[in-house]
């Protein structure tokens, strides 16, 4: 196999850095949009419904995860059939979710209005946002397997054509819908309703070899028995894991609404530069999928740790660098996002929070991608549960005195403790390449 360079890993985290870093800046571009309006609920109601649908679509963030992990390590084994045949499977999972989250979606829009407490403008805007976003479903979720594919096969490029094409078709239409015709908070959901199904039909075209000679025997791979048994237990923990780290941020968003209005919308600005933070951070969280998945499958302890300590250096770099940037930009970032003078301020007032953030929250992001590539799905399930219970003791202790900025607090034990459970856990993954 090729050596573990840091030209390697920057060759594949690079345009993965790129083109994450491109999601939550569509996210800013939606808020930022909606904010020349001048008003603070059309802020609200386009993060509100934003957070809800990822919480939905992130319960099957599995399927990306998932499906970096095992082809990957079916790419460092030499299985080609096997892995065409685990991206046939995870296409068909996120066809059907998206098709029953369309049927479900009466008692899911019932729902997040029994769950969160905003002001009845606020709750009409983010109706009429989440009626026409959940026709993009089974797109959605279907991307995230063509996703995790193309990371296993340090496929890179090909992903931030994805992001760029998607990302700049729905900032056009933003743009056009919102600004040029007057569709407001509407416009938004139909700009980004277009732009995932034109999504798909590329990343198909990009996953293209995994529907050539290979595909009758990836076929008739798709009922073996005991793949699906594996693809069943990743994904199950997987799944865990994923819909409490959602749930925890979804809890976040709705006890900030509970603060009012311009603190809703001021939270949504700030998650902005957390999305950013993430998003590019986790480029080598990626890398490490594709490598530790790939190590693991050719069975090398060697490789699998060379990978995690490179790509280890490459996030704390990274985290600090970003770090540096939100400090200084932020209060210039913040008044290009919101125009109303309230929310600009509530703004500043929580921003060193997000200084912070990047350097809590690297180690997580990093394991992350170390756990996944080595399916070591249990071990972040067990992490999740131990974070999750601290980051709500952390809820119930620091909101009552401090308010908004418990809210901040908490969040950051949440991501602190991710990374160091998953740091005492780590020993596990190096013990998955020498089973």
């Amino acid at each position: 196999m090729t050596e573990i360079t840091h030209r390697r890993i920057l060759r594949m985290a690079v345009p993965i850095v790129l083109s994450n870093a491109t999601v939550p800046l569509l996210g800013a571009v939606d808020t930022g949009v909606v904010g020349q309006l001048g008003q603070a609920a059309p802020i609200g109601a386009v993060g509100l419904g934003a957070v809800v649908l990822a919480t939905v679509y992130w319960a099957l963030s599995f399927l990306r995860m998932g499906t970096s992990g095992l082809a990957a390590q079916a790419h460092g084994a030499g299985d080609e059939a096997e892995r065409s045949a685990i991206l046939l499977r995870a296409l068909l999972i996120g066809g059907a979710a998206g098709l029953g989250f369309i049927l479900l979606q009466g008692p899911l829009i019932w729902a997040t209005f029994r769950l969160a407490p905003a002001s009845p403008e606020v709750e009409a805007l983010t109706r009429s946002y989440l009626q026409i976003r959940i026709w993009g479903a089974p797109a959605t979720i279907a991307l995230y397997a063509v996703t995790g594919w193309l990371v296993a096969l340090e496929r890179t490029r090909g992903i931030l054509a994805l992001q760029l094409w998607m990302n700049g078709l729905n900032i056009a239409l933003d743009l056009l819908f919102v600004i040029g015709l007057g569709f407001g908070v509407a416009g938004v959901a139909v700009a980004t309703l277009m732009a995932e199904w034109s999504g798909l039909a590329l990343g198909l075209w990009l996953c293209r070899s995994a529907f050539g000679p290979v595909l009758a025997a990836a076929r008739a791979r798709l009922a073996d028995a005991e793949a699906i048994r594996r693809m069943l237990g990743v994904n199950r923990d997987i799944m865990v894991r994923s819909v409490l780290l959602q749930g925890s941020f979804t809890t976040f968003v709705f006890l900030g609404a509970g603060f009012g209005d311009v603190t809703l919308a001021a939270n949504q600005v700030l998650l902005q530069f957390l999305s950013v933070s993430a998003y590019a951070l986790d480029g080598f969280a990626f890398a490490a999928e594709a490598l530790v998945g790939q190590a693991v499958g050719a069975r090398s302890v060697a490789r699998v740790r060379r990978s995690s300590i490179l790509l280890g250096q490459w996030g704390a770099g990274g985290a600090v660098l970003i770090a540096a940037a939100i400090a200084a930009f932020g209060p210039a970032i913040i008044d290009l996002i919101a125009t109303a003078p309230e929310v600009r301020a509530e703004a500043r007032a929580y921003l060193p929070w997000l200084v912070a953030a990047p350097l809590v929250g690297v180690a997580s992001w990093i394991f992350d991608g170390i756990f996944i590539g080595a399916t070591r799905t249990r071990e972040m399930m067990q992490a999740i549960l131990i974070s999750v219970t601290l980051y709500g003791l952390a809820l119930l202790a620091f909101v009552p005195l401090i308010g908004n900025h418990g809210l901040w607090a908490a969040l950051m034990v949440l991501n602190g403790a991710r990374g160091v459970t998953m740091a005492l856990l780590y020993p596990r993954v190096e013990a998955r390449a020498a089973a």
